[in-house]
């Protein structure tokens, strides 16, 4: 789990970032872009952070 709480705001960080880089290119407004790729970002730490979760949970009753 602490692995977990690690890395899951990394990969959002990442996510944002090249979301951003590729977005930018595309939307004329760079307000629009920014939205964008923090919601991706956000999403992809969400994500990553409940997967950890669920591996945690999960995990010790299947090697148990």
């Amino acid at each position: 789990m602490l692995v977990g709480l690690l890395f899951s705001p990394l990969a959002g960080l990442i996510a944002f970032l090249i979301t951003y880089q590729e977005y930018s290119h595309h939307f004329p407004d760079r307000g629009a872009a920014i939205r964008q790729a923090l919601e991706v970002g956000i999403v992809a730490a969400l994500f990553f952070g409940a997967l950890s979760l669920g591996l945690a949970l999960l995990l010790p009753r299947v090697l148990g």
